[in-house]
């Protein structure tokens, strides 16, 4: 069994519930090729936004197979954004995130805009994103918000659950 330290993160001015999200273009992955798109092209209507750690970190794997589980992707588009590379992206889509498309930020220009930064311990120059959940709605409005405040930190599932409903319906 692995053992993890369960570490404060320093609070952040982030994205929150009311604001609209921030436009990007970045290479867009989804599991047959990729291209540079923007996310107000990408959102057409609801849509889960969904900031993780670099792909292989267990936040990553797990948040995936969350999405997978509660079968968000038939509800709503389900977007992704990390710092790994399109290469990576296929390799997550190969396994898991079935209808999820995937951003690449390797700069971490978004997360940074979007105000989930997170350094890695131990890896100089390294920035990931924090976890962080966002549901959109057709206007890019953030009708949810969850942001991780400690590391390791999974988001309500539930809570996920009941704000698609309310969308949705």
């Amino acid at each position: 069994m692995v053992d993890f330290d369960v570490v404060s993160l320093p609070e952040t001015d982030h994205v929150a519930e009311g604001d609209t999200a921030p436009d990007f273009t970045r290479p867009l992955v989804n599991d047959e090729y990729w291209e540079d798109r923007a996310l107000a092209d990408a959102v057409d209507g609801p849509t889960l936004l969904l900031f993780h750690p670099m792909d292989g970190a267990f936040q990553g794997t797990y948040l995936y197979n969350t999405v997978d589980d509660h079968g968000w992707a038939a509800d709503v588009d389900v977007l992704g954004v990390s710092i790994s590379t399109p290469y990576a992206h296929k390799r997550l889509l190969a396994d898991r995130g079935d209808g999820v498309r995937v951003f690449s930020d390797p700069g971490a220009g978004v997360i940074e805009e979007y105000g989930l930064a997170h350094d890695i311990d131990g890896m100089t120059g390294v920035t990931e994103s924090r976890p962080a959940v966002f549901l959109l709605d057709a206007d890019r409005t953030v009708e949810y918000a969850w942001v991780a405040d400690e590391h390791p930190a999974f988001p309500d599932a539930e809570a996920i659950d009941d704000a698609v409903a309310d969308l949705v319906d």
